[in-house]
């Protein structure tokens, strides 16, 4: 196999369209795109050209002969694939749609609230027509959302995604006008007045709670919080985070419950040479976690977690991976089963860190007066519901651990946008294809759920796009604007410290200044004033360099 898909995969599929043999699948359009893992390499077609490698934006497609011995089982998760899927119907180039162009050419403004991937993606897809001009507004004065402040530190391949959208940011017609908080600095209804059309891309910023006894406890915490405080987020930068404690407790078994685990376990001096924020590594120096335990209340074949990450897990260096299953049988001989059988046999060391995957218990209370000093759990059983899914049933038969921190990790849930309709059981604004009505759309995780990839943005705000466009060639956005007044001058004038591309680019090169005399890819800055402040440096500087240049 000449070429292998890996762990880093962010399925935006760009090294689609570059390989001229059309062997990398999903595609986008086929089944399964949206909601796949990742995307694979057929062995059988690829002819080692390389056009993916350059194509990938995250550096995830390897040539077999350099895969590392933790990428080693990816190259039978590439041919496993197209033994179910063999795709033998497929043309020999994957096909590239022609270009849109407007019906009704004229300018337009568009303005899309949430800087992170599916924002950036938005936006990307908007400046394909040469008559749009996008803003592009987020509270926090540094955009890539999620990409930023959400992928593990360790994972700094997918983080080269950033690559990708600066591209976009240098793309005439585009505007960071970033510290802005809708609600708080403008109105809804200010940018109704300003804009022919407004995308929503705000993502699902909060999270699911356990609903259980001494949640609310010290000590007990959701796993996005502590993703946030490690990742330098401004929002979580003084969370409390205790690590002086042998055991800490993660409630779900997804992505990000993974994550958490590794992070907390991986040797801080591996975590020194990513952009990991400064608070988190000196707290990670000095922790005494010893082990983290990972709990999902259903069974093996129902955890949420992907195939990549598990891999990715199970070839930690210096740290112990088992998984307790609990009772259950893992069935079947794919990469996953096996890995997982292979974790259930394993033996830890008692000198190493390790993590246990455990299955079939769930969280009856949390335990301790002043603050978290156990769980209790029960064991739980599969029972089919009357759809024939199995449902995790307590048995009743319960045991306590101690631990010094619980994380809920059970997932993200999408907070109200006031103004937009809300679905309080989806946590999503319903809509029809990404429209909510001419004029307001939305796209993201606000739009379809916390679900998919990094790229399973670049699908949805195709198809947001598209719908916005079939509003402009159908003469529903006539006539919006009603205001000429330029959004940032109405910011300025209100005094709102307003960071735009150049005073974004002013934080990246000072993080990656100290970076690099660190020896680390960048050292994030987490205080906002501090991140405006540099931000204004450089508005400055290009103020007196406009200046000299007049005279």
């Amino acid at each position: 196999m000449p070429y292998v898909v890996t762990q880093s995969c962010c399925a935006d599929a760009s090294c689609v369209v570059a390989c001229p043999v059309n062997c990398i699948h999903p595609a986008p359009g086929e089944p399964g795109f949206a909601t796949a893992e990742m995307l694979y390499v057929d062995p059988r077609s690829c002819v080692g050209c390389g056009a993916c490698t350059t194509a990938c934006p995250v550096g995830a497609v390897v040539p077999d002969t350099a895969l590392t011995p933790e990428q080693e089982p990816f190259r039978e998760l590439n041919a496993a694939y197209y033994d179910a899927f063999p795709h033998a119907d497929r043309a020999p180039v994957a096909p590239v749609p022609p270009q849109r162009r407007l019906q009704r050419p004229r300018p337009v403004r568009v303005a899309v609230v949430g800087a992170g991937p599916a924002g950036l993606y938005t936006a990307d897809e908007l400046l394909r027509h040469p008559e749009v001009n996008v803003d592009v507004l987020d509270r926090l004065p540094t955009p890539y959302g999620l990409l930023r402040a959400g992928v593990a530190p360790d994972h700094q391949h997918t983080k080269q995604a950033a690559g990708l959208f600066g591209a976009i940011e240098e793309q005439p017609g585009f505007r960071y006008l970033l510290g802005v908080e809708v609600g708080r600095d403008v109105t809804r209804a200010e940018l109704a007045e300003r804009y022919d059309a407004v995308v929503w891309s705000v993502g699902a910023s909060a999270d699911r709670r356990l609903d259980v006894p001494g949640e609310d406890l010290p000590g007990s915490a959701s796993a996005t919080a502590l993703v946030g405080w490690y990742n330098g987020h401004p929002d979580h930068r003084d969370l409390a985070v205790d690590l002086g404690h042998e055991r800490v407790v993660v409630v779900g078994n997804g992505n990000v419950a993974l994550d958490v685990a590794r992070v907390l376990t991986t040797d801080p001096d591996e975590l020194a040479r990513t952009d990991v924020a400064d608070h988190a590594l000196a707290a990670l120096r000095g922790s005494a976690v010893r082990e983290v335990l990972v709990v999902g209340r259903r069974g093996p074949g129902q955890a949420s977690f992907t195939t990549p990450e598990l891999v990715g897990l199970a070839g930690l260096r210096g740290v112990d991976v088992v998984a307790d299953l609990g009772g259950a049988e893992v069935v079947g001989d794919d990469l996953r089963a096996r890995v997982l059988r292979e974790l259930a046999a394993r033996t830890p060391d008692p000198a190493r860190r390790r993590v246990v995957l455990r299955f079939l218990a769930s969280p009856l209370r949390l335990l301790g007066t002043d603050r978290v000093e156990g769980v209790e759990l029960v064991r739980t059983e599969l029972v089919p519901d009357a759809a024939g899914v199995p449902r995790a049933k307590p048995t009743g038969e319960t045991e306590t651990v101690e631990a010094g921190m619980v994380l809920r990790s059970v997932g993200y849930r999408g907070v109200a946008v006031p103004g937009l309709p809300h679905d309080p059981v989806t946590g999503t604004v319903p809509h029809d294809r990404g429209r909510v009505e001419p004029g307001t759309y939305v796209a993201g995780w606000v739009k379809r759920g916390p679900t998919g990839y990094l790229g399973t943005n670049k699908s949805c705000a195709q198809e947001t796009v598209e719908a916005l466009l079939d509003d402009l060639d159908a003469g529903l956005l006539e006539g919006r604007v009603r205001q000429a007044e330029d959004l940032r001058t109405v910011l300025d004038r209100r005094g709102v410290p307003v960071v735009d591309l150049a005073g974004w680019r002013a934080i990246d090169r000072e993080e990656r200044r100290r970076g690099e005399a660190a020896g680390r890819p960048r050292v994030k800055l987490t205080d906002p004033g501090e991140m405006l402040g540099t931000a204004a440096s450089a508005g400055r500087r290009g103020r007196r360099r406009l200046s000299a240049s007049s005279r």
